[in-house]
Protein backbone atom coordinates (compact mmCIF):
# COMPACT_ATOMS: atom_id res chain seq x y z
CA UNK A 1 0.00 0.00 0.00
CA UNK A 2 1.61 3.61 -1.20
CA UNK A 3 2.15 6.00 1.91
CA UNK A 4 0.12 8.94 2.58
CA UNK A 5 3.44 10.47 1.23
CA UNK A 6 3.50 9.48 -2.15
CA UNK A 7 -0.32 9.89 -2.47
CA UNK A 8 -0.31 13.20 -1.22
CA UNK A 9 2.32 13.39 -4.22
CA UNK A 10 0.41 11.78 -6.70
CA UNK A 11 -2.48 13.64 -5.90
CA UNK A 12 -0.99 17.32 -5.95
CA UNK A 13 0.80 15.64 -9.28
CA UNK A 14 -2.74 15.26 -10.90
CA UNK A 15 -4.17 18.45 -9.92
CA UNK A 16 -1.04 20.17 -11.63
CA UNK A 17 -1.84 18.17 -14.50
CA UNK A 18 -5.68 19.54 -14.63
CA UNK A 19 -4.23 23.16 -13.79
CA UNK A 20 -1.77 23.02 -16.58
CA UNK A 21 -4.37 21.75 -19.38
CA UNK A 22 -6.62 24.47 -18.39
CA UNK A 23 -4.21 26.57 -19.17
CA UNK A 24 -4.50 28.70 -16.11
CA UNK A 25 -1.18 30.19 -13.77
CA UNK A 26 -1.10 29.18 -10.35
CA UNK A 27 -1.27 32.75 -8.90
CA UNK A 28 -4.57 33.65 -10.55
CA UNK A 29 -6.39 29.93 -9.63
CA UNK A 30 -4.83 30.72 -6.30
CA UNK A 31 -6.62 33.98 -6.14
CA UNK A 32 -9.68 33.07 -7.24
CA UNK A 33 -10.48 30.39 -4.50
CA UNK A 34 -8.76 33.21 -2.07
CA UNK A 35 -6.02 31.53 -1.30
CA UNK A 36 -2.42 32.46 -1.04
CA UNK A 37 -0.24 31.50 -3.63
CA UNK A 38 1.91 29.16 -1.46
CA UNK A 39 -0.98 27.01 -0.20
CA UNK A 40 -1.34 26.05 -3.95
CA UNK A 41 1.86 25.37 -4.37
CA UNK A 42 2.42 22.93 -1.33
CA UNK A 43 -0.98 21.04 -2.21
CA UNK A 44 0.66 20.34 -5.88
CA UNK A 45 4.25 19.31 -4.32
CA UNK A 46 2.01 17.37 -1.74
CA UNK A 47 3.61 18.92 1.05
CA UNK A 48 0.48 19.35 2.99
CA UNK A 49 -2.79 17.33 2.78
CA UNK A 50 -5.91 18.29 1.02
CA UNK A 51 -9.16 19.15 2.71
CA UNK A 52 -12.52 17.67 0.79
CA UNK A 53 -13.73 20.86 0.40
CA UNK A 54 -10.49 22.01 -1.03
CA UNK A 55 -9.62 19.54 -3.25
CA UNK A 56 -13.94 19.70 -4.62
CA UNK A 57 -13.42 23.53 -4.88
CA UNK A 58 -10.38 22.43 -7.32
CA UNK A 59 -11.93 20.56 -9.54
CA UNK A 60 -14.74 22.25 -10.15
CA UNK A 61 -12.55 25.47 -11.11
CA UNK A 62 -10.93 23.22 -13.57
CA UNK A 63 -14.45 21.78 -15.12
CA UNK A 64 -14.02 18.76 -13.46
CA UNK A 65 -17.77 17.83 -13.28
CA UNK A 66 -17.95 14.09 -13.64
CA UNK A 67 -19.17 12.21 -10.67
CA UNK A 68 -17.08 9.21 -11.38
CA UNK A 69 -13.90 11.19 -11.36
CA UNK A 70 -14.64 13.78 -8.60
CA UNK A 71 -15.21 10.80 -6.89
CA UNK A 72 -12.01 8.92 -7.06
CA UNK A 73 -10.03 12.24 -6.40
CA UNK A 74 -11.50 12.95 -3.42
CA UNK A 75 -11.40 9.32 -2.51
CA UNK A 76 -7.27 9.99 -2.69
CA UNK A 77 -7.16 13.24 -0.70
CA UNK A 78 -8.73 10.86 2.09
CA UNK A 79 -6.34 8.47 1.67
CA UNK A 80 -3.40 10.71 1.54
CA UNK A 81 -4.63 12.03 5.21
CA UNK A 82 -4.34 8.76 6.78
CA UNK A 83 -1.12 8.48 9.10
CA UNK A 84 1.71 6.31 8.55
CA UNK A 85 2.79 3.56 10.69
CA UNK A 86 5.78 5.80 11.43
CA UNK A 87 3.41 8.11 13.62
CA UNK A 88 2.77 5.58 16.46
CA UNK A 89 6.25 6.44 17.25
CA UNK A 90 5.31 10.34 17.67
CA UNK A 91 8.09 12.17 19.30
CA UNK A 92 11.19 9.62 18.66
CA UNK A 93 10.62 10.68 14.70
CA UNK A 94 11.67 14.59 14.47
CA UNK A 95 9.07 16.27 12.03
CA UNK A 96 12.41 17.19 9.61
CA UNK A 97 12.63 13.56 8.99
CA UNK A 98 8.79 12.63 8.54
CA UNK A 99 8.74 13.03 4.55
CA UNK A 100 11.84 10.94 4.24
CA UNK A 101 9.93 7.92 5.75
CA UNK A 102 7.03 8.19 3.67
CA UNK A 103 8.98 8.83 0.58
CA UNK A 104 11.68 5.79 1.55
CA UNK A 105 8.37 3.56 2.25
CA UNK A 106 7.41 3.68 -1.34
CA UNK A 107 10.70 4.55 -3.74
CA UNK A 108 11.86 1.65 -5.83
CA UNK A 109 15.29 2.52 -6.47
CA UNK A 110 17.57 4.25 -3.51
CA UNK A 111 20.90 5.46 -4.36
CA UNK A 112 22.94 6.84 -1.57
CA UNK A 113 26.03 8.33 -0.20
CA UNK A 114 27.14 8.34 3.57
CA UNK A 115 30.54 9.20 4.17
CA UNK A 116 30.54 8.65 8.14
CA UNK A 117 28.25 6.72 9.09
CA UNK A 118 26.24 3.16 7.90
CA UNK A 119 23.11 3.77 6.09
CA UNK A 120 20.47 3.25 8.40
CA UNK A 121 18.52 0.59 6.02
CA UNK A 122 21.86 -1.24 6.44
CA UNK A 123 22.25 -0.85 10.24
CA UNK A 124 22.39 -3.38 12.83
CA UNK A 125 20.18 -3.15 16.04
CA UNK A 126 23.49 -2.72 17.99
CA UNK A 127 24.93 0.00 15.79
CA UNK A 128 21.48 1.66 15.34
CA UNK A 129 21.78 2.18 19.35
CA UNK A 130 25.32 3.30 19.74
CA UNK A 131 24.25 6.37 16.86
CA UNK A 132 20.92 7.41 18.41
CA UNK A 133 22.81 7.27 21.58
CA UNK A 134 25.61 9.20 20.55
CA UNK A 135 23.45 11.87 19.00
CA UNK A 136 20.89 12.31 21.30
CA UNK A 137 23.33 12.64 24.75
CA UNK A 138 20.76 12.83 27.90
CA UNK A 139 17.98 11.19 26.85
CA UNK A 140 16.06 8.50 28.59
CA UNK A 141 16.56 5.01 27.82
CA UNK A 142 13.39 4.57 27.03
CA UNK A 143 13.18 6.98 24.29
CA UNK A 144 16.54 5.78 22.67
CA UNK A 145 15.11 1.97 22.21
CA UNK A 146 12.00 3.22 20.48
CA UNK A 147 14.14 5.52 17.90
CA UNK A 148 16.42 2.07 17.53
CA UNK A 149 12.69 0.25 17.19
CA UNK A 150 11.41 2.90 14.30
CA UNK A 151 14.90 2.58 12.54
CA UNK A 152 14.50 -1.44 12.60
CA UNK A 153 11.32 -1.11 11.28
CA UNK A 154 12.18 0.86 8.49
CA UNK A 155 14.12 -2.11 7.33
CA UNK A 156 11.36 -4.05 6.46
CA UNK A 157 10.82 -2.53 3.07
CA UNK A 158 13.70 -4.55 2.31
CA UNK A 159 11.90 -7.73 2.82
CA UNK A 160 8.47 -6.73 0.89
CA UNK A 161 7.97 -8.44 -2.01
CA UNK A 162 9.22 -6.25 -4.77
CA UNK A 163 12.32 -4.16 -2.43
CA UNK A 164 13.64 -1.05 -3.80
CA UNK A 165 16.73 -1.58 -5.86
CA UNK A 166 19.65 0.01 -3.13
CA UNK A 167 22.88 0.92 -4.40
CA UNK A 168 24.83 2.24 -1.33
CA UNK A 169 28.50 4.33 -1.36
CA UNK A 170 30.24 4.31 1.80
CA UNK A 171 33.49 6.30 2.60
CA UNK A 172 36.30 4.05 4.00
CA UNK A 173 36.15 6.24 7.53
CA UNK A 174 32.45 4.09 8.03
CA UNK A 175 34.36 0.91 8.14
CA UNK A 176 37.22 2.27 10.35
CA UNK A 177 35.04 4.73 12.68
CA UNK A 178 34.46 2.26 15.62
CA UNK A 179 30.85 2.41 16.92
CA UNK A 180 30.55 0.20 19.82
CA UNK A 181 32.84 -2.40 21.28
CA UNK A 182 34.85 -4.41 18.36
CA UNK A 183 32.26 -7.20 18.00
CA UNK A 184 29.84 -5.09 17.36
CA UNK A 185 31.57 -3.19 14.79
CA UNK A 186 32.28 -6.53 13.26
CA UNK A 187 29.04 -7.58 12.73
CA UNK A 188 27.97 -4.76 11.38
CA UNK A 189 30.78 -4.91 8.85
CA UNK A 190 29.56 -8.40 8.24
CA UNK A 191 26.13 -7.70 8.08
CA UNK A 192 26.73 -5.28 5.05
CA UNK A 193 28.50 -7.90 3.34
CA UNK A 194 25.73 -10.40 4.20
CA UNK A 195 23.20 -8.26 2.49
CA UNK A 196 25.29 -7.02 -0.83
CA UNK A 197 26.44 -10.92 -1.60
CA UNK A 198 22.47 -12.35 -0.56
CA UNK A 199 20.16 -9.68 -2.07
CA UNK A 200 20.35 -9.47 -6.02
CA UNK A 201 18.61 -5.86 -5.29
CA UNK A 202 21.57 -4.87 -3.02
CA UNK A 203 25.26 -3.24 -4.32
CA UNK A 204 27.57 -0.99 -1.86
CA UNK A 205 30.75 -0.02 -3.04
CA UNK A 206 33.28 1.33 -0.56
CA UNK A 207 35.10 5.04 -1.70
CA UNK A 208 38.48 4.28 -0.07
CA UNK A 209 40.85 7.51 1.04
CA UNK A 210 43.65 6.85 -1.46
CA UNK A 211 40.90 8.31 -3.81
CA UNK A 212 41.57 11.24 -2.03
CA UNK A 213 39.09 14.80 -3.10
CA UNK A 214 35.92 13.87 -4.43
CA UNK A 215 32.93 14.75 -5.55
CA UNK A 216 30.63 14.43 -2.58
CA UNK A 217 33.66 16.40 -0.15
CA UNK A 218 31.42 17.06 3.38
CA UNK A 219 28.18 15.95 2.21
CA UNK A 220 26.25 12.61 2.30
CA UNK A 221 22.72 12.52 0.13
CA UNK A 222 20.04 10.05 -1.55
CA UNK A 223 18.35 10.28 -4.64
CA UNK A 224 14.93 8.16 -4.67
CA UNK A 225 12.94 6.87 -7.55
CA UNK A 226 9.32 6.19 -7.37
CA UNK A 227 7.28 3.35 -9.63
CA UNK A 228 4.39 5.67 -10.80
CA UNK A 229 5.15 9.25 -9.96
CA UNK A 230 7.02 11.80 -12.30
CA UNK A 231 10.24 12.69 -11.19
CA UNK A 232 12.10 11.97 -8.33
CA UNK A 233 13.94 13.74 -5.46
CA UNK A 234 16.77 14.17 -3.76
CA UNK A 235 17.71 14.39 -0.10
CA UNK A 236 20.20 15.57 1.81
CA UNK A 237 20.74 16.09 5.50
CA UNK A 238 22.80 18.07 8.35
CA UNK A 239 22.08 17.12 11.84
CA UNK A 240 18.45 18.87 12.66
CA UNK A 241 18.27 19.72 8.92
CA UNK A 242 16.91 18.43 5.54
CA UNK A 243 16.40 19.61 2.36
CA UNK A 244 14.24 17.96 -0.46
CA UNK A 245 14.73 18.79 -4.21
CA UNK A 246 12.86 17.74 -7.13
CA UNK A 247 13.82 20.08 -10.12
CA UNK A 248 15.23 17.87 -12.85
CA UNK A 249 18.67 20.15 -12.82
CA UNK A 250 19.75 20.00 -9.62
CA UNK A 251 18.61 15.92 -9.24
CA UNK A 252 21.06 16.13 -12.41
CA UNK A 253 23.97 17.18 -10.49
CA UNK A 254 23.21 14.50 -7.54
CA UNK A 255 23.27 11.75 -10.56
CA UNK A 256 26.01 13.29 -11.90
CA UNK A 257 28.01 13.56 -8.45
CA UNK A 258 26.45 10.23 -7.64
CA UNK A 259 28.24 8.30 -11.04
CA UNK A 260 31.33 10.03 -9.91
CA UNK A 261 31.56 8.54 -7.02
CA UNK A 262 30.48 4.93 -8.10
CA UNK A 263 33.54 5.73 -10.39
CA UNK A 264 36.26 6.28 -7.59
CA UNK A 265 35.08 3.72 -5.46
CA UNK A 266 35.95 -0.21 -4.94
CA UNK A 267 34.19 -2.24 -7.42
CA UNK A 268 31.01 -4.07 -5.51
CA UNK A 269 33.18 -7.63 -5.51
CA UNK A 270 36.27 -6.48 -4.06
CA UNK A 271 33.75 -3.77 -1.64
CA UNK A 272 32.60 -6.89 -0.37
CA UNK A 273 35.92 -8.69 0.37
CA UNK A 274 37.14 -5.53 2.28
CA UNK A 275 34.38 -4.89 4.29
CA UNK A 276 34.90 -9.09 6.00
CA UNK A 277 38.73 -7.90 5.61
CA UNK A 278 37.83 -5.00 7.83
CA UNK A 279 35.25 -7.05 10.37
CA UNK A 280 38.00 -9.53 10.74
CA UNK A 281 40.71 -6.86 12.17
CA UNK A 282 37.85 -5.86 14.81
CA UNK A 283 38.12 -9.46 16.54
Amino acid sequence: MDSPTVLRRRLGTELGKLRAASRMAAKDVAATLGWSASKLSRIESGSVPLQDRDAARLLAHYGVDDPAEVKQFINLARQSRQQGWWHAYGDALPDWFRAYIGLEADATKIETFQCELVPGLLQTEDYARQVIRAMNPGEASEDIERRVALRMERQQILDRPQPPRIWAIIGEAVMRRQVGDPSQMSGQLHHMADMAEGRPNMTIQVLPFSAGAHAAMGSSSSILSFSDLPGRVAYSEVTTISIYTERESEIARHEDTFLRLMASSVQPEKSVSWLREVAEEYK
